[in-house]
């Protein structure tokens, strides 16, 4: 008798499922607030010694049912960039940029796949490591996914060349501006001091990383019918190769597709300089890829109902990723509402305050690590935690600096497990993988990766890693 597998949950329930325990949780869960007070550098940081109670504001039923919706508006940019992606990305795709150039790297890379994997790897890490932006998974996806079907692998491993190469480059990052400048900041520490210290750790973490995507990336390309996504993946590879043909047969880019093509890469580097020099956000990002989409179509020659068609067809196709990061929103909306996340953070500070010195750092990795998952947001976690974190690791004796590390570690790692990632959710949706699917994957590495950041953090505290 064959044995009956557990059927997990759509992404979609597990969300509204979260979302509905966090909102009998404000019925438990008494509400509290931080005063906010002038921060050194000028922002607006929590003042650790003002936490109180307030009168308890559970979530009503209405709240729980506009918790998505309004889930949905206070991720508007994010849902938004997701759906220009596609819409550029689709054009693009249309005129036959991205297909030749997949077939081109497939055939470059035919008798030595895994080398690919290691250098895009790198590639990602890298500008999560320097400017802290790990929503680009949402662009690499539709670039990377076709490559690897036409190099042998699985949708997983597209995803996990992506998100796997971010999370190492985010989680022990060199200069990223949404953990390390806000928490230095507000530590009191020079911008970006102790490189040297995070130099080590992001080598170390993209080598555990590679090790570990490629070890799976050989497994499935030697048998394809091991992989968890082998049957969905089916038909998504016999259509990349189908694409793929036309250039084995001779048919080559025209002079137009050419120059659109560079137009698109020349606008996505325009992109890259504007977020690392002039600070762009998601306005801007989604400009640049409507941009891309119609610059593209018209300089290879399509017609305007057919841009416009096209347009939104690859809107379209983004639709499901779109929903998912509005959908794991909804999450902080109810939390918000009942006024219960500083509570959570008090009572995470007063546990820290009572473990033993020698485990203090860890606790504050533990700490933060399901933290979290109730609050994704980097920068939103740092100017909160980072006024109680500061003087609590002079109160234990640990350095500030290494409250910094501790910090990246804990908010970086889980971005690509906890289902209340948006950009996370969505990329996997992108790739075409299952949540649960995912975490099957993830869940070995990321028990590697905490050990691994345990250990940095001890070396850390031994050497009194500072300044101060």
């Amino acid at each position: 008798m064959e044995k009956k597998k557990i059927k997990v949950p759509h992404a979609f329930v597990i969300l509204t499922f979260c979302i509905a325990v966090m909102s009998i949780l404000t019925y438990v869960i008494p509400a509290g607030v931080y005063d906010m007070v002038p921060g050194a550098a000028g922002n607006t940081v929590v003042d650790p010694d003002s936490f109180h109670v307030v009168e308890s504001t559970p979530v009503t039923f209405m709240q729980f049912l506009t918790a998505i919706p309004r889930g949905f508006v206070e991720a508007g940019w994010v849902v938004a960039m997701t759906i220009f992606v596609g819409c550029g990305f689709r054009v693009v795709e249309k005129i036959g940029v991205i297909p030749a150039g997949i077939e081109y790297l497939a055939k470059k890379y035919e008798k030595r796949g895994t080398a690919v994997i290691p250098l895009l790897m790198f590639i990602f890490a890298l500008c999560d490591a320097f400017i802290g932006m790990p929503e680009l998974c949402i662009v690499y996806v539709p670039i990377v996914l076709p490559l690897m079907m036409r190099l042998g692998f699985d949708s997983i491993t597209a995803c996990a060349t992506v998100l796997c190469g971010s999370a190492a480059g985010f989680s022990a990052a060199l200069t990223n501006p949404f953990t390390i400048v806000i928490g230095q900041n507000i530590s009191g520490l020079p911008l970006y001091s102790g490189w040297q210290f995070r130099i080590v750790t992001f080598i170390v973490m993209w080598l555990i990383g590679v090790l570990f995507v490629l070890h799976y990336a050989k497994k499935i390309q030697k048998n394809p019918k091991r992989s968890e996504t082998y049957e969905e993946d089916l038909p998504r590879r016999k259509k990349f190769i189908e694409e793929a043909m036309q250039y084995e047969n001779g048919i080559h880019l025209n002079g137009r597709q050419k120059i659109a093509g560079i137009y698109s890469a020349v606008m996505l580097a325009v992109m890259l300089v504007g977020i690392v020099v002039l600070r762009w956000d998601m306005p801007e990002m989604c400009a640049i890829f409507l941009f891309i989409g119609v610059g593209a179509g018209l300089i290879a020659g399509m017609d305007l109902d057919s841009l416009c068609e096209t347009l939104i067809a690859g809107g379209s196709d983004m639709m499901v990723g779109a929903m998912v990061v509005g959908v794991a929103r909804g999450i902080s909306v109810v939390m918000n509402d009942g006024q219960i996340v500083n509570t959570i953070v008090h009572g995470l500070a007063s546990i820290l305050t009572n473990v033993p010195t020698s485990l203090t750092v860890l606790a504050i990795l533990l700490a933060i690590t399901l933290m979290n998952f109730l609050i994704p947001s980097g920068s939103g976690k740092a100017v909160v935690l980072f006024p109680i974190l500061a003087p609590l690791s002079d109160l234990v004796g640990i350095t500030r600096q290494t409250a910094v590390v501790a910090y990246q570690f804990g908010d970086g790692f889980t971005n690509y497990f906890w289902p209340t990632s948006g950009f996370f959710m969505a990329t996997l949706s992108l790739g075409g993988v299952a949540y649960q699917k995912w975490a099957k994957f993830y869940l070995p590495l990321l028990g590697i990766w905490i050990v691994a950041s345990g250990v940095f953090l001890l070396i850390a505290q031994y050497i009194q890693l500072g300044p101060f």
